[in-house]
């Protein structure tokens, strides 16, 4: 008996040697597998984490790039309403220059008539109304255009005739028929004048 627990235990420890040899060669090429494997996902992670990177520096340049488009719209826009801000300022006062030129062309008929002596006074207030209204145009920047006996400028006075005058050079401007007027550098009204041939 005390053989058959001896051969036994041989027994045992034989299958116990070759299980731990199984075991032991078993792991050795699972471990290799799993360093390939583990080696593999590494790269994939690595891959991954690159390609992440790559996108989002991808996507920080386009934000970056949306962000100075932003920033120059905003500035063009910004430049764009101070101008036109700026151009309303100088000419606010043109659309009633415009209305009030006729009233001034009155004026100036009033003026022109001949008056008998006790209407002196009448037309004295006229001509400081006129004067006044005058003056606060200037004021405004609202100018006479000076054209008579000067060279036609066809970009401030319109030709309505054409006349034949001796002592004076062709193109000149003879007579104005109706006072043009500018708001700084801008034309309200063209003169009307009759120019020599």
């Amino acid at each position: 008996m005390a053989e058959k627990k001896k051969k036994k235990k041989e027994t045992v420890s034989e299958e116990e040697v070759i299980k731990e040899e199984t075991v032991e060669e078993a792991e050795v090429p699972q471990t290799e597998e799993v360093k390939e494997e583990e080696a593999e996902e590494e790269i994939v992670e690595d891959i991954n984490e690159e390609s992440e990177t790559e996108r989002l520096n991808k996507e920080i340049e386009k934000l970056k790039n949306d962000y100075a488009r932003a920033y120059a719209d905003t500035e063009n826009l910004r430049k764009r309403l101070n101008a036109e801000a700026e151009q309303a300022r100088k000419y606010r006062i043109q659309s009633f220059a415009r209305e009030i030129l006729p009233v001034i062309d009155n004026l100036e008929r009033a003026l022109a008539t001949e008056v008998h002596e006790s209407d002196e006074s009448f037309k004295k207030g006229i001509e400081m109304t006129y004067n006044q209204l005058i003056s606060a145009l200037k004021n405004e920047g609202v100018e006479e255009i000076d054209c008579l006996n000067k060279p036609f400028d066809p970009n401030l006075e319109q030709a309505i005739m054409q006349e034949k005058k001796e002592d004076t050079e062709a193109g000149t401007v003879i007579e104005v028929l109706q006072k043009g007027y500018v708001l700084k550098d801008r034309i309200l009204r063209p003169a009307m004048v009759k120019v020599s041939e």
